[in-house]
C-alpha cells in the first residue's frame, strides 16, 4: 500500500466502520454509491481493503463478511447485493477509480493454494503469470495487487472460507455467490463481441495492451515461462495506437488465473504422483459447493472457446497473429490454462471422495469436461430423437486430453465395483458415465488416440522435448503425413506432462480394463438381483401389513427383527429407478466395449446361479480369525450388494433379550420378576419333575423351557449352568398377540353369562386338555 498515505487517520473509513453495523444493507449501500462517486480516489484507497473484507469476509473466515453462498435469491437482500456488485456497478467502479490511480494492496501468501505458497517459500517464482512481478524480495510473505485483482482474490477466495455462519434448505446454486460468478464469467469472458470497456475507466491511467508480438512468437499460455500475452499486461507503459480490445483483455485474463490458482491449483503433479498412495495425507478437501463452482467455470469455459471464430479455429499458426487478442485467448484458454489444474484436481476427487451420492458432483464436472461438443450453441439432439455422433473435429480435443477420458475413467470403474449399486444415486452415476461413453464415434476417437500414443516411432523423441515441423525444417517420418505426426507428439506429450515421463499407461481397451469391466457388468447383474429380492420382500410385507400387524400378528421370531438390512426400507419406486439405471448402463457398456450378446448372457447366468446355488443368507466370504470370521475383499463387496450377510442372533439368556415392538414393556419386566422368585424358589421340584421318564415328565419339559448355550459366543460354567436348567417363561404373556387373543376369549366368554374366573378356569383347562391331547397325539405317532 502508499505507505505515506496510510499513515494518514481516515475519518471517511472510521464514519464508514460507525454505520456498518447499526444501518441497513440498502441504505448502506446508498451511502456507499454516494461515498463512490463524491470522494477522491485518495480517499477512496483507505477504505477499499475494509470494505472488500466486509463484503466477502475474511481469509481466515472468522469475519462472515456479506455471506454470499447463504444470500438465496428468495431474500430481500439479494437484488440489492447483486446490483451493487455487478460487473457495471458501484463496486467495481470504485475498482477502476483506483486501477486508474495505479494503487497497491497487499495479501499474504500464506492464504495461497498449498503449491503455490510451498514454491513461493522455496524462493522459486510460481509457472503462473498471474504472481510476476507481483512478489516482494527479500521475501516479505505478502502478495503486491492492484485493485482488480485484489478484489478478485478476495472473492474467489471466499469460496474457500469454512461455512461457520449460516445453514440455509437452498440448493448449492441457488445462492448469490454462484450467480455473481456466473455474472462474472459471461461479463469478461463473452461469447459474444469483446469485453465491454470499462465505462468509469480514467485515460491518465489505462492499463495498456500487451506489446505487439512478432509472427513467430507463439502464444506460450499458461504454465510456461517465457514472456506471454498474460504477463505483459503487468507493464503499465502507455500505449498511443493501441487496440481497445488489447486493453480490456487483461481483465479477462486477471479473471481466468485468479480463478483456476484459487480453486484448482491445490494439488502439484508432484503432491498428485505422492497421492497415488494411500498412505500421504491429503492437503485440501474441496465441498461439494466447490466443485459446483469448477463445473460452472468449465462449462463456460468451453462455451468461451468454442465461440471462437470458424476461421480462427481451421487458420494455419502463421495467421494467429492477426487474431484479436480476445480470439487468442479463446484458443488456448482450456488447454493451456485449465487443463492440468484441473486433471489433477479431479484424479484427487476420484481417489478421496466419499462413496456416496455428493459424488455426483465430481462427476458431472468431469463428464461436462469431456463433452466441449455440448456447449456450442448447437442443438445436441436431431429431429429423428436418435443420439447425435460426436463429429470428428472434436478428435484432435480427445488427443489432447486423452488422460481425462481413459485415466479417470479407470478411476471411476474403480470406485463403481467398490459402490453400492442397489442405491438410485449411485446406480444412476454409473449409468450417466456408460452413457457418456456410448455416444456414436466416441470410443473410436478414444481407440484412435491411444494407437497414436503407442505408436513407437516417435520414442526416441521424448528425450528432446522439441516440436519440429515440416515448416520448420524438422520431419519424424518421411512416410506419414506431417498431420498425423503432429497428432503424435501432441498425445505423446500431453500423457508424459501429466503423467511423467516413466509412466505405465492402461489402455481404456485393453485387456486388463476389460477385465475390470466385466467385473462391473457382473457387480450390477448381482445389483439387480439384490434390488429384485428387496422389491419381492417390500411387497411381501406390503401384502402381509394390516391392523393387526400393530399388535404382532406376524412372524415374532425374535432374530428376525435384528437381521433386517437397511436396504428394505427402499420403496418400489426406488428400486424401479434402480432396475432401469441398471439395465441402462447394461446396454451402453456393451456398445462401449463391444461386448457380444454370449459374454453378457454367461455373465448373468453365473450370477443367476450362484443366486440360486448359495442363497442370499449364506455367510459372506471370509478367513477364520482368532476373534471370529475376517472378511475378504470379495466377502465385503457381497456384503454392499446386499448378496450376502451374517445372520444375526441373539444367543444370551432369552429372558433377557431386547423388548420387541410386539410387546408390552411393563409386562415384560413385571413377569420376569415373577418367574425369576418361581424358577429360584421351585428351581429343584422343576428340575426333578423334568428328569421323569414318564407322562408327567413330558409335560414338564414341554412346560418348563430350557434354553442350551450357545457355542458362538463365550460362556461361564455358571451362567452355562443356569441357561440349560428348566425353568418357567412368563414372557409370553406380555406380548399383544397373547393379550389380544385372551381378551377375545374373555368377551366371548362374556356371551355365555361367564364371570372373569370362571372365564380364567375354562380358559386354563381347555388349554390343559389340548395340550394333554397334543402330546399323547405326538408321543402316538413318535412310536408308529
Amino acid at each position: 500500500m502508499a505507505g505515506a498515505v496510510m499513515q494518514q487517520p481516515s475519518y471517511l473509513l472510521a464514519n464508514l466502520k460507525a454505520d456498518w453495523t447499526t444501518k441497513p444493507l440498502l441504505q448502506r449501500c446508498q451511502e456507499l454509491v454516494k461515498v463512490i462517486n463524491d470522494y477522491p480516489a485518495k480517499e477512496l484507497h483507505l477504505i477499499f481493503p475494509w470494505l472488500v473484507e466486509s463484503i466477502f469476509g475474511s481469509l481466515d473466515g472468522v469475519i462472515a463478511g456479506w455471506n454470499l453462498r447463504f444470500l438465496l435469491s428468495r431474500t430481500n437482500e439479494y437484488g440489492i447485493v447483486m446490483e451493487f456488485l455487478h460487473p457495471n456497478g458501484p463496486m467495481m467502479k470504485l475498482v477502476y477509480k483506483l486501477q486508474a490511480e495505479e494503487y497497491k494492496y497487499e495479501m499474504p501468501i500464506s492464504y495461497l493454494p498449498g503449491p503455490v505458497k510451498a514454491s513461493i517459500q522455496e524462493g522459486v517464482l510460481p509457472d503462473s503469470p498471474l504472481f510476476h512481478n507481483k512478489l516482494q524480495f527479500p521475501m516479505s510473505g505478502l502478495l503486491t495487487l492492484n485493485p482488480f485483482e485484489y478484489y478478485m482474490f478476495n472473492f474467489a477466495s471466499s469460496l474457500l472460507a469454512p461455512k461457520t455462519y449460516l445453514t440455509t434448505n437452498g440448493t448449492p446454486t441457488d445462492n448469490a455467490y454462484f450467480v455473481l460468478v456466473d455474472t462474472y464469467l459471461k461479463y469478461f469472458l463473452p461469447t459474444e463481441g469483446n469485453v465491454p470497456p470499462s465505462p468509469f475507466s480514467d485515460t491518465r491511467g489505462t492499463v495498456s495492451p500487451p506489446a505487439p508480438r512478432s509472427p513467430s512468437v507463439p502464444f506460450v499460455g499458461y504454465g510456461a515461462h517465457s514472456t506471454s500475452l498474460l504477463k505483459r499486461h503487468i507493464s503499465h507503459q502507455p500505449s498511443v495506437n493501441a487496440d481497445p480490445a488489447a486493453q480490456e483483455i487483461w481483465r479477462s485474463e486477471t479473471l481466468l488465473q485468479v480463478f483456476v490458482e484459487l480453486w484448482l491449483h491445490h494439488y502439484s503433479l508432484e503432491m498428485y504422483q505422492k497421492l497415488q498412495s494411500p498412505q500421504v495425507k491429503e492437503p485440501f478437501s474441496p465441498t461439494e459447493e466447490h466443485v459446483l463452482v469448477v463445473r460452472l467455470l468449465v462449462k463456460h469455459l468451453h462455451a468461451f472457446s468454442n465461440s471462437l471464430k470458424p476461421e480462427q479455429v481451421s487458420s494455419s499458426p502463421s495467421t494467429h497473429s492477426h487474431a484479436s487478442p480476445l480470439e487468442e485467448f479463446k484458443r488456448v484458454v482450456v488447454q493451456r490454462f485449465v487443463q492440468q489444474k484441473l486433471y489433477v484436481f479431479l484424479q484427487h476427487c476420484f481417489g478421496h471422495w466419499p462413496l456416496d451420492g455428493s459424488f455426483r458432483a465430481v462427476l458431472e464436472t468431469w463428464l461436462s469436461y469431456i463433452q466441449p461438443w455440448r456447449y456450442t450453441g448447437e442443438k445436441n439432439q436431431p429431429a429423428d430423437g436418435q443420439i447425435r455422433s460426436v463429429p470428428d473435429k472434436w478428435a484432435p480435443f480427445v488427443q489432447e486430453n486423452l488422460l481425462m477420458y481413459t485415466k479417470l475413467f479407470q478411476g471411476f470403474l474403480n470406485r463403481a465395483v467398490r459402490t453400492d449399486l442397489v442405491i438410485p444415486k449411485n446406480a444412476q452415476m454409473v449409468f450417466r458415465v456408460a452413457k457418456v461413453f456410448s455416444q456414436p464415434n466416441l470410443a473410436d476417437m478414444i481407440q484412435k488416440a491411444e494407437q497414436l500414443f503407442l505408436e513407437p516411432e516417435l520414442l526416441h523423441h521424448r528425450q528432446h522435448r522439441v516440436f519440429l515441423t515440416p515448416s520448420h525444417g524438422g520431419s519424424f517420418l518421411s512416410s506419414r503425413q506431417p498431420v498425423t505426426t503432429d497428432a503424435v507428439f501432441k498425445v505423446k506429450s500431453h500423457v508424459y506432462s501429466l503423467e511423467g515421463q516413466d509412466c505405465q499407461y492402461k489402455q481404456m481397451f485393453g485387456n486388463e480394463l476389460r477385465g475390470t469391466v466385466l467385473k462391473l457388468v457382473q457387480i450390477i447383474a448381482q445389483a439387480r438381483q439384490t434390488a429384485k429380492r428387496i422389491s419381492d420382500h417390500s411387497a411381501e410385507v406390503a401384502a402381509n401389513n394390516s391392523f393387526m400387524s400393530w399388535f404382532g400378528m406376524g412372524s415374532s421370531e425374535p432374530n428376525n427383527s435384528l437381521g433386517g438390512s437397511a436396504l428394505d426400507d427402499m420403496g418400489g419406486e426406488c428400486v424401479k429407478k434402480t432396475h432401469e439405471f441398471l439395465d441402462k448402463a447394461l446396454d451402453s457398456l456393451c456398445l462401449i466395449f463391444r461386448l457380444n450378446a454370449g459374454q453378457l448372457t454367461q455373465v448373468m447366468a453365473n450370477v443367476a446361479s450362484t443366486e440360486d446355488d448359495m442363497g442370499s443368507k449364506q455367510m459372506p466370504d471370509s478367513i477364520p480369525g482368532e476373534n471370529g470370521p475376517i472378511l475378504t475383499d470379495t466377502g465385503r463387496m457381497q456384503i454392499i450388494n446386499g448378496l450376502r450377510r451374517f445372520d444375526i442372533e441373539y444367543h444370551g439368556d432369552p429372558e433377557l433379550q431386547p423388548i420387541r415392538s410386539y410387546e408390552n414393556a411393563f409386562l415384560v419386566r413385571v413377569l420376569y420378576q415373577m418367574s425369576s422368585f418361581i424358577n429360584n424358589r421351585f428351581g429343584d421340584h422343576m428340575a426333578a419333575l423334568c428328569s421323569r421318564p414318564d407322562f408327567l415328565g413330558r409335560m414338564g419339559r414341554h412346560y418348563l423351557s430350557s434354553a442350551p448355550a450357545s457355542r458362538r459366543s463365550p460362556s461361564t460354567r455358571r451362567s452355562l449352568e443356569r441357561h440349560t436348567r428348566p425353568r418357567l417363561s412368563l414372557r409370553g404373556l406380555a406380548s399383544y398377540r397373547t393379550l389380544l387373543s385372551a381378551l377375545l376369549l374373555y368377551l366371548l366368554a362374556a356371551l355365555f353369562a361367564f364371570g372373569p374366573l370362571s372365564s380364567t378356569a375354562l380358559i386354563l383347562l381347555v388349554g390343559l386338555i389340548y395340550e394333554l391331547l397334543a402330546q399323547l397325539l405326538g408321543q402316538k405317532l413318535k412310536s408308529q
